[in-house]
Formats: structure tokens, C-alpha cells, sequence
């Protein structure tokens, strides 16, 4: 099969992917960089106790290492995936990985919390980047039933990458410490920067030179590192602390300040007349709560396993095993289909209800009666919920935006679900914390299901709120 495929751009620029096959070794590159991605946003997990001990932090502090690349993804994909549409995806994706590499390198060799933070920090920059991007180059490869499937494998590729991770890393600990949990990702980020030249179309890039929205793009990341800042603080000063009323102040200061100035700039970072669209904006919102309900279970699974559970970083991983596998499997082969018959608004509503169930059962097994009873059923239906929802909640943004603005779908899809992780995560670790306190660095058994009811209670709020455009749509 010899057809040609062109990527049409919003100012004439195509970028073309010649023959079948070269789409969809395209795709197998885009989607290996997304699989790094989310791979890196919970691979560490299982490697926390270990940094904890060997660092000496607190149950709090530790989460800095997750939201420090939560929080810098999360924080400037906006900002990457306007610029994606300005200047070009495919030399975003390059500059992307390299960043990528370079932080895993930093914080691979980090014999300190600081450097360690930090290369987590350069990491999460390089995410932003080469995440929307990649997005952004799959959606003008692929159209109709092509990209419904194409969406299908990046969403298992997440699902994949997610639940993978925290089944890696634990083998990664056992086996070699907790600095190879970085190592493994860098061939990934070298193979991307070699093979995006010849791979992938240029995609998208103005056609005029035009001027980026710095002011914007300060004040929207401000806002978002204010916004988790003052979360982490929960856990340790309570929300009437003035450290956490001063940073939800800021952030709701700089929110309305990016308001004001994307209203006057000419090429605002985020035009805000997409939103007249009551689905985009509802999906934002989606994109949050559920973030928030799906990524911190796997940092509150990972302690629990360990924590709870007493297991080795060695146990917790393989015991995550049977998780990565169903996410994988259903992800690719049942997602598909149950998207054709229900779309993506009904199949995100029902993911989330599965998912509830699923942090129901590990907050009400009683850890007695094992990892079969306790544990397994919960990852399983967790598996399920998060496959079913991630995916068509991107979906329902993306249809939401013209194509002239595929990077803006991605990056708001992106930072949307990222920003809710880093609070979910933040979050729940408060709760745990306030109901059951921690001995040490070890968070009570209590703790853990007062976490897991609550996230279950923010998956079945979310799916509510996306039973309203469900019907909609119906």
C-alpha cells in the first residue's frame, strides 16, 4: 500500500508521511516517547521508600520528587503546546527529548534531595515539550478511523506506561537501587531525537512570524506552581495555614491576571474564545478531576503495597504486574471498540465509575486477607477505570478544537490531567496523613483508606460531571 498522507497546517505548511508504513512507524515513535512519559511519572513510585530512607525525608517531602516533574509538566504544557502550533512540532518533539534525557541523567547521578529534585524539575520541562507535540503530530497523521485507532494505542501506550512503571521500577530497586529507574528511559530519548528527522512531518508551524506570549505563559505557570505548592502544604500546616491561604491566593491572583492579559494580547497562549464551547470546557474540567483520581493511585498504591502491606520494592513491582497487563490489553484491543459503540463521553463516564469501585475495594479490604483478596481485584478494576477514561477524555478535548490547533487540544489535555495529579496526589497524601497519622516515615493504615475512599469519591464526582455532556451528546 503506497498511499500519501498530508498533515495540513493552519498557514498551508504540510508535513507528509509518504507510504502506510512510514505513518505508522511515525506512530510507534510518537507513542514510545508517550510511553517514557507517563513510564516516568510513576516509575519512581515504588522507589520511594528507598529515596525516603536513603535521603531521610519526610512523608511529605518525598512527594516532591513525584510532583517535582508532575509540576513542571503539568505546569508549562500549555505553554509547549501553543508553542508546538507557533514554531513547529516536530523540532518541539527534538528539543523535548533532549531536555528529557538530560534531566534523567541529572537525576540518575543525584547523590542528594536537591539534585535529584532537580533533574526531576528538567525532566518534567522536557515532557512539556515533547508530549503535546507528539500529540499534536498524531492527530494531523492520522484522520478518521485511522486516528480512532491510532488514539486507541497512545492511550494504551499511557495506560501501559502508567501501571508499568510502578511494576519496573520495583524490579529496577531490587535489583539495581533506585537510580536505575532513571537510567532505563534514556535509549528511548536518544532513538527519538535520531529518528524524528526522518520519521516524523514537520507538522505544524505559523506561517508568519508572530509573537509568543510570554507574559501569558508566566503568569498561567505561576498559577499552577502556586496552586500544587499550596496543596502540599495542607499536609503539613493544615488549610488555615497563612503559608497555604498565601500561595491559593497567588494562584488565584495570577489566574486572573492571565485572564486579563490573554484578553488584550494580539496571539494570546490560550485564546479564550475556544472555550464559548461548553464540551471544551467541561473536558478541562474532566481532564482535571479525573487526573486527580487516576495518577495518585498509583503513588498511594505503591506505598500501600509497601507500606501497608510490608512488601520489597521487588514484591510491590511484581505485584503490580497483573495491572499493567489488563490496562495494556484492554487499552488496545476492547477500548476501540467500546468508544465505536458508546463514544468516547459515555466510555469516559463509565471508566470512572470502574475506577471508584476499584479504590473502593482497596480501601475496604482488610489488608489480613492478602494481596489475592485485598489487593488484586482493587489493581484490576483501577486498570479497567483508568484505560477507560484517559483516553476518551482526551478525545472529547481534541474534537472540541480545530485542527489548526491541535497542539492548544494537547497541551490543555495534558496539563489539565497533569495539574490534577499533582493535586489528587497532594491531596490525598494530606488526608492520609490528617486521618492516620504517620510513624516515621510510614503512613497509618487508616490513613490509606480515608485516601482511597476520597479519590473514589472525586472519580465518581468527575463522572457526573461527565454524564451532563454524555447526554448532551446523546
Amino acid at each position: 500500500m503506497t498511499t500519501t498522507l498530508t498533515a495540513t497546517t493552519g498557514s498551508g505548511t504540510t508535513g507528509t508521511a509518504r507510504t502506510a508504513g512510514g505513518r505508522w512507524a511515525a506512530l510507534v515513535l510518537l507513542v514510545s516517547a508517550q510511553f517514557v512519559v507517563m513510564l516516568d511519572t510513576s516509575i519512581v513510585n515504588v522507589a520511594l521508600p528507598s529515596i525516603q530512607t536513603d535521603l531521610d525525608l519526610r512523608p511529605t517531602a518525598i512527594t516532591w520528587v513525584v510532583n517535582a516533574y508532575v509540576l513542571s509538566f503539568g505546569g508549562l504544557l500549555l505553554l509547549a503546546g501553543r508553542a508546538a502550533d507557533l514554531f513547529g512540532s516536530r523540532r518541539l518533539f527534538v528539543g523535548g527529548s533532549i531536555l528529557f534525557a538530560a534531566g534523567t541523567l541529572l537525576a540518575a547521578s543525584a547523590s542528594s534531595a536537591p539534585q535529584l529534585i532537580g533533574g526531576r524539575v528538567v525532566q518534567g520541562v522536557g515532557a512539556a515539550a515533547l508530549s503535546p507535540a507528539a500529540m499534536s503530530l498524531l492527530l494531523l497523521t492520522f484522520g478518521g478511523q485511522a486516528r480512532a485507532r491510532a488514539m486507541s494505542i497512545w492511550g494504551a501506550a499511557s495506560a501501559l506506561g502508567g501501571a508499568a512503571g510502578v511494576m519496573t521500577g520495583g524490579l529496577l530497586v531490587g535489583a539495581f537501587g533506585w537510580a536505575s529507574v532513571f537510567v532505563v528511559t534514556v535509549p528511548v530519548s536518544v532513538a527519538a531525537v535520531a529518528l524524528a528527522g526522518r520519521l516524523l512531518p514537520e507538522g505544524t508551524r505559523g506561517g508568519t512570524r508572530r509573537r509568543f506570549d510570554w507574559p501569558g505563559a508566566a503568569t498561567i505557570t505561576g498559577a499552577v506552581v502556586a496552586l500544587v505548592h499550596g496543596a502540599l502544604d495542607v499536609a503539613d500546616h493544615g488549610w488555615a495555614s497563612p503559608t497555604v491561604i498565601a500561595a491559593l491566593a497567588a494562584a488565584a491572583t495570577l489566574a486572573a491576571v492571565f485572564i486579563n492579559i490573554e484578553r488584550r494580547t494580539a496571539d494570546p497562549l490560550l485564546p479564550l474564545d475556544v472555550f464559548r464551547s461548553r464540551t471544551l470546557t467541561t473536558g478541562v474540567g474532566l481532564a482535571v478531576l479525573g487526573g486527580a483520581a487516576r495518577a495518585s493511585t498509583f503513588v498511594l498504591v505503591a506505598l500501600y503495597l509497601q507500606q501497608a502491606l510490608t512488601m520489597a520494592p521487588a514484591q510491590a513491582g511484581l505485584a503490580m504486574v497483573p495491572t499493567s497487563l489488563t490496562g495494556f490489553a484492554f487499552s488496545l484491543i476492547l477500548l476501540p471498540r467500546i468508544v465505536r459503540a458508546l463514544g468516547p463521553q459515555r466510555s469516559m463516564v463509565v471508566g470512572l465509575v470502574v475506577l471508584a469501585a476499584g479504590h473502593l475495594w482497596l480501601a475496604n479490604a482488610p489488608t489480613t486477607s492478602g494481596y489475592l483478596t485485598a489487593v488484586l481485584p482493587g489493581l484490576l478494576l483501577v486498570a479497567v477505570g483508568v484505560a477507560l477514561s484517559f483516553t476518551p477524555t482526551t478525545m472529547v478535548i481534541a474534537d472540541a478544537v480545530p485542527n489548526t490547533h491541535t497542539g492548544l487540544a494537547s497541551g490543555l489535555a495534558g496539563s489539565a490531567t497533569q495539574v490534577g495529579a499533582a493535586l489528587g496526589t497532594a491531596t490525598f497524601t494530606a488526608i492520609a496523613i490528617s486521618v492516620g497519622g504517620s510513624l516515621g516515615h510510614t503512613l497509618g493504615a487508616s490513613g490509606f483508606a480515608a485516601a482511597f475512599t476520597a479519590a473514589a469519591a472525586v472519580a465518581l464526582a468527575t463522572a457526573a460531571l461527565g454524564s451532563t455532556i454524555a447526554r448532551a451528546r446523546h
